[in-house]
């Protein structure tokens, strides 16, 4: 005689719960349009999509001339840096479930930067001023052949932070100072030449301290921390200003 337990199958598990969420996009064409208009979309989700998803819905299902930048989606390239409910973000790490979906959710374009179309700047006067700090290692003499330029655990926690900028402009474009000067370095070039400012192998802070010892450079910012909150890396941006200014008024880092 068999031993053998019946099992009760389990209960079916619930259907995955969706709804209906509302996303005003601030659109423009310049082909079109004369100025900015808002646009309403109501899009299925579910509460683990990003808004990333909700744009791409959006594209692939009622408006394909939605106009974007995304590329890795998880974070790391910065392509899709964009202002949502009036806080920079980036669209693949803010999941609707984060966010209130009883109100429509407003998606615009960083500030700060020529508009190209809808949620597209023109990135070039950021990335001309990232590029104006030197943002690359400077030795005046080459490593001994065969070894590497031997750096200690201080010494590389020094500008460790800073290592973490992904270029996505979501500080720079945060910046009130940034959205008025136009000549003004932004946040994100300062991180990147505290980056190597402060690391021992580099020779060349001199020259990039004297780059932002400028009207337009460190003295510029104004502490309003717009850009730390900003940082999708969590990057103590001001904190790192700050340092550049203490390393300008000592004359070395």
């Amino acid at each position: 005689m068999s031993n053998a337990v019946l099992e009760t199958p389990p209960a079916p598990e619930a259907p995955v719960q969706s709804f209906t969420v509302t996303l005003i996009i601030r659109r423009f064409d310049p082909d079109v349009d004369s100025e900015p208009r808002w646009q309403d979309f109501d899009v299925e989700l579910f509460a683990t999509d990003r808004i990333l998803d909700a744009l791409h819905k959006i594209k692939w299902e009622q408006d394909g001339s939605l106009t974007f930048r995304r590329s890795c989606a998880h974070g790391i390239c910065g392509s899709d840096a964009m202002r949502i409910n009036g806080r920079n973000r980036l669209a693949c790490k803010t999941l609707i479930k984060d966010l209130d979906i009883t109100k429509p959710i407003y998606v615009e374009a960083i500030k700060g930067l020529p508009l190209e179309k809808d949620l597209i700047v023109d990135m070039e006067p950021f990335f001309e001023s990232y590029r104006e700090v030197q943002p690359f290692l400077v030795a005046n003499s080459a490593p001994v052949k065969g070894k590497e330029r031997i750096q200690s655990v201080a010494d590389r926690a020094r500008f460790d932070d800073t290592t973490k900028c992904i270029l996505c402009a979501a500080c720079t474009s945060s910046c009130p100072v940034f959205w008025t000067d136009g000549q003004y370095f932004g946040p994100a070039a300062i991180v990147n030449a505290h980056r190597f400012i402060f690391d021992s192998r580099d020779d060349n802070a001199a020259v990039r301290l004297d780059i932002l010892n400028d009207k337009e450079g460190v003295w510029r910012c104004r502490t309003t921390f717009n850009c730390t909150d900003a940082c999708p890396r969590g990057i103590q941006v001001t904190q790192a200003i700050a340092e550049v200014k203490q390393a300008i008024m000592r004359g070395k880092p």
